[in-house]
Parts: structure tokens; sequence; C-alpha cells
């Protein structure tokens, strides 16, 4: 136990390893894209977006489950103290982060909600300041944040054009929410991984999160059929990516400081749009582009440049 937690503790270890999750989040932009073709999913069809997420997050459930139990020799199962608490990590981290994501996307545009999203990490690194006394925001970490987002403010530009459009509550109002849900999660899963098997908690928060969206999109009246081999495909790997990142995003929380690890999170919209450009065909390699991942590359260095507390001052604030 000891020498999982010094592993995962390394600030080398942590680098390379938050940064695949957030690669394999960043390949989740295009395959949604893609998904939404081979799906036959319309602009307008919200219960089918939904739908579409909760098959994708309820697969990778099992997947975690599954293999965790062969590794074990055992089927996992949460402590029975902590079923309440992994059902509400599920609620934010699954569930409503991802159904707001999805509808808000839709009533705004991709520029908009990929800038708000991001909100999310600021409102983690804060959230970790009041809750956590060996998390607190210092000159550093807000330096930091400010650099890295404004490289994802940059990624993400297309022109003044595309920042118009005023403010609606299911657009820009939604993404929003998505992001303050993600934040929330980050405080869940940090209580509740501190005292569980973090396989257990990353496969029941997506199988049940993922059954709940599956539940929204049904009763919406959605529904996939004459599904082709490609779509199939694509959705296996979207359950095996989700899977993979959250179990590794997982153990990095219950390691560390939450605000250490949130930082990372500048990263995705970054890798999602170098992603787009080579799956998708759209423009991403310009100066602009370059000089953004400096500046997020840059806040991330000074967010963890800096000196670990004597003392770990324990427990929630």
């Amino acid at each position: 136990m000891e020498r999982t937690a010094s592993f995962f503790q390394k600030n080398t270890v942590i680098l390379l390893c938050a940064t695949l999750c957030c690669v394999l989040w960043g390949s989740a932009y295009p395959c949604v894209k893609i998904g939404y073709e081979l799906f036959s999913i319309t602009e307008a069809d919200t219960f089918g977006k939904i739908l579409f997420a909760g098959y994708r997050f309820a697969l990778a459930g099992v997947i975690v489950i599954f293999f965790a139990s062969i590794f074990q020799k055992k089927l996992i199962l949460p402590k029975r103290k902590n079923w309440g608490g992994i059902v509400l990590l599920s609620v934010f981290q699954t569930s409503l982060q991802y159904m707001f994501f999805y509808i808000g996307m839709s009533y705004t545009s991709g520029v908009k909600g990929a800038i708000l999203n991001s909100f999310g990490t600021f409102i983690a690194v804060i959230l970790a300041h009041f809750f956590y006394r060996n998390d607190r925001l210092n000159w550093s970490k807000g330096i930091g944040c400010i650099i890295g987002m404004a490289g994802v403010v940059l990624v993400n530009l297309n022109g003044v054009s595309d920042l118009q459009g005023g403010f609606r509550f299911l657009g820009e109002g939604f993404v929003i929410l998505a992001a303050a849900s993600f934040a929330v999660s980050f405080l869940i899963s940090k209580k509740v991984s501190a005292g569980e098997d973090s396989a257990a908690v990353t496969g029941y928060n997506l199988a049940i999160g993922g059954l709940i969206l599956v539940l929204i999109g049904k009763a919406g009246g959605a529904s996939f059929s004459d599904l082709s081999m490609k779509a199939v495909l694509l959705l296996l790997y979207m359950a095996v990516l989700s899977s993979a990142a959250f179990s590794l995003w997982t153990i990095l929380l219950k390691y560390n400081r939450m605000g250490k690890i949130s930082v990372y999170n500048f990263l995705v919209p970054v890798f999602g749009a170098l992603l787009s450009a080579v799956f998708l065909g759209e423009e991403i390699f310009s100066v602009k582009s370059i000089s953004a991942l400096v500046l997020v590359c840059a806040g991330i260095y000074i967010v963890n440049c800096q000196k670990e507390p004597a003392e770990e001052l324990g427990g929630n604030g």
C-alpha cells in the first residue's frame, strides 16, 4: 500500500498518468462527432445524445468491474458504508455532468462550450481550498491557473464572432452546470476513494451514472437499431477509454492533493483540438495553437513547481 502511494505521488508519474488520461479524454471529442454520424443522431435529438452517452459509460463501468474482479479473483463490491457516496459521485461525475454537457452543446458554439467547460478546473481548485486544509490556494497556483487558462482560451478562439451570441441558460448555462458538476465530483471522489478500492469506486460510478443516462434517454423515446460494425467498435473504444482514464484518475486523486491533479484538466481541450485536427480535418496546427500549448504547459509547471507541505494537516476543512 505504501509502495503504491509512493509511486503515484512521484511528480513524473503524476505528469505521465494525468497526461495519458487527458489524451484519452481528448480523443473523445472527435469520437463523439463521428459517433453522432454512425449512430444517426441528429442535432435536435437530445435524448439520443443522452442515450449514446449512457451506453458508453454504463459499458465502461461494466468493463472496470469485470477486469478488476478477474484480477482480484472475486466480485468487487464497495463497502456498505460507501455505497451512498458512490451513488452521489455517479450522479455528479457521470449523469449530471454529461447530461448538462450534451444538452448545453446543442445550444451553443463549440468554442464557447470548450471555454466555459474549462471553468470546471478553476472551480475544483477553488473548492479544494475551502474543503481541504492541505490544498490551499497560493500565488503560484493562482498564476499558473491563469496562464494555463489563457492557453485554453487561445486554442479555442476561432474569431470574435464565435464568442458572441449572448447567454442562454439551456446552452451556456448548462455547460457551466456541467463544469460545476465535474468540480463537485472531485470533492466527492477524494472523500469516497480514501477508504475504498479505486476500481470499485470507478466501476460502480460509471455503471450507475451510465445506467441513469440510459434510463433518461429511453424515457425520452430514444433508441438505436441496425448499428454497423464501425458504430459498435467506436462505442467499445469510447467505453474502454473512459474506464481506463477514470480508473487511473481515481488512483491519482486517492494519493495526491486534489488541486495538484485537477489542474491537468487544462490539457483535455488541447488534446481534443489536436486529435480533432487529425481525425476530423479541422485546422489546428498554427502559431496560435502552438502558443496555446506552451501556455498550458507553463501553467502546469508553475502550479506544480512548489514545495510540498511539511506534513498533512489532514481531513476536510
